[in-house]
């Protein structure tokens, strides 16, 4: 049986980070209340909690659940599930020593964190779990180690500070690829539209390297036969996959042990890419209706995952060619270079915590001085005045209630939950089977804080309380 014997699902309501309670997303979905019931344990769900995504109370009753309240659902609970952060005056309503596990993001709301810690609750926050260990995919090694091939002549002879990297058309088998040559510092990394013609390519000849997968490029105007003949550079993933994947993958995984930790357990930044790029594109278009979006200026600043969302969705609206931002191009003597003129920049690049605040990637300057007015800057990272992004007009994250603001002519947003914007339900069900898996599966964490896994012990940001 599990150690957390009553558990309770709670609905979103009005919270530090949900002003006018316009987040409807719900932790657990009623397909796995029922898992987490034929387990052993009692789940009580808040009246109406899943209804903003869609699921009904009688489906939770279904399932197995029995419905409370909301003056009873936080009582008496051993564990407490909830989406995002708790709002104030719910934290005295819960036992000392109950585990509370949610969206925490403790150290952007103090006062909250400090009300929690001295009522004695247990805090696991969800965007701290990560992989343990690490895991990749074969797909995922092939991109990386096929990217790495195609730069080791560059890296062998120094020249890599002088290529020119082009990344035709994208798609999943793409996106590693992308991540490697970022971390490479090329002079420049741009993701290209599949029918580019010829006299629409920035660069040629041999300090330019163009990327592809004959798997999905077709080469519709014929330019690779063009570039190999202009002295460039050319790469097929498809082709190094057929003749070495096997070998290397392998040599890869024998060589490269896991990390004790990898990536988020629970996460949608994919889809916060998206989200984020495609509101920004939208905005593009209301500012500046005579741009024609194929031919804007598109900047993304990193490409973890949440970048390579942003990628994916303004490729997907057309954009001929997106600018790829390393650590080498936003340092402080580059980095206007590759913001003048920009129509739309979109932040995903993340910084170590005591950066935060102190070095800022996109200034206030540069929305003065070179970010043309009625462009968009998005900012996908957020945080709050204690935990400052990296784009300095972000001093605290917007919500739905005001998504974006102008500053200088040029709009800026860096909403709280990004998915939230057209990606609700369906990140709704993505976060509630990773919760699902963590609490019965891989890391148990129904079995309680006696048993936590060290994923969890290193997301547990309050406590431990017994």
């Amino acid at each position: 049986m599990p150690k957390y014997q009553k558990i309770a699902v709670v609905k979103e309501i009005e919270s530090p980070e949900n002003p006018g309670g316009l987040e409807n997303r719900v932790a657990l979905i009623p397909t796995d209340v029922a898992k987490i019931v034929a387990g052993g344990a009692e789940v009580f769900v808040e009246y109406g909690a899943g209804e903003g995504v869609g699921f009904s109370n009688q489906e939770y009753l279904d399932a197995g659940a029995k419905l409370q309240e909301s003056d009873e659902i936080y009582k008496n609970k051993d564990l407490i599930l909830k989406f995002k952060g708790p709002a104030m005056q719910s934290i005295a309503e819960m036992n000392p020593t109950t585990t509370l596990f949610c969206m925490a993001h403790f150290h952007s709301y103090p006062e909250r964190a400090k009300l929690l810690q001295d009522s004695r609750i247990n805090v696991i926050a969800m965007e701290e779990v990560l992989e343990s260990p690490k895991s990749q995919t074969d797909e995922h090694i092939l991109s990386r180690i096929a990217m790495a091939a195609a730069l080791e002549p560059f890296l062998g002879n120094n020249t890599i500070g002088a290529l020119d990297i082009r990344v035709i058309g994208y798609s999943e088998r793409l996106a590693g690829s992308v991540r490697r040559a970022g971390n490479r510092d090329p002079r420049s990394l741009e993701v290209l539209q599949a029918d580019l013609r010829f006299d629409e390519l920035d660069v040629t000849g041999e300090n330019s390297l163009y990327y592809y997968d004959s798997t999905t490029f077709a080469d519709p105007n014929n330019i690779l036969d063009k570039l190999r003949a202009a002295g460039s550079h050319l790469f097929d993933l498809a082709e190094y996959e057929r003749l070495h994947a096997a070998a290397e993958i392998a040599n890869y995984r024998e060589s490269h042990p896991p990390y004790e930790f990898g990536l988020r357990r629970i996460q949608a930044l994919h889809e916060t890419g998206q989200a984020g790029a495609r509101f920004g594109m939208k905005l593009l278009k209301e500012n500046k209706p005579e741009l024609d979006l194929r031919n804007a200026k598109a900047v993304v600043l990193g490409y973890g995952n949440v970048g390579r969302g942003a990628i994916h969705e303004i490729y997907d609206h057309g954009v001929k060619a997106i600018h790829v931002l390393g650590r080498t191009h936003t340092t402080k003597g580059h980095i206007k270079y590759w913001l003048k003129n920009a129509d739309i920049i979109v932040n995903g690049a993340e910084q170590p915590a005591h950066l935060r605040g102190k070095n800022f990637l996109i200034k206030n300057e540069h929305l003065k001085e070179i970010i043309p007015d009625g462009s968009v800057v998005i900012d996908l990272v957020g945080g709050s005045e204690t935990n400052r992004s990296p784009v300095e007009p972000v001093i605290n994250c917007t919500f739905l209630t005001e998504p974006s603001f102008v500053q200088d002519g040029v709009s800026v947003a860096a909403l709280w939950g990004w998915p939230m914007m057209g990606f609700m339900r369906e990140t709704a069900i993505k976060y509630s089977g990773q919760i699902t898996d963590v609490l019965i599966n891989k890391e148990r964490l129904l079995d309680g804080l006696e048993e936590l896994k060290p994923n969890l012990q290193k997301a547990l940001v309050c406590g431990p309380f017994y």
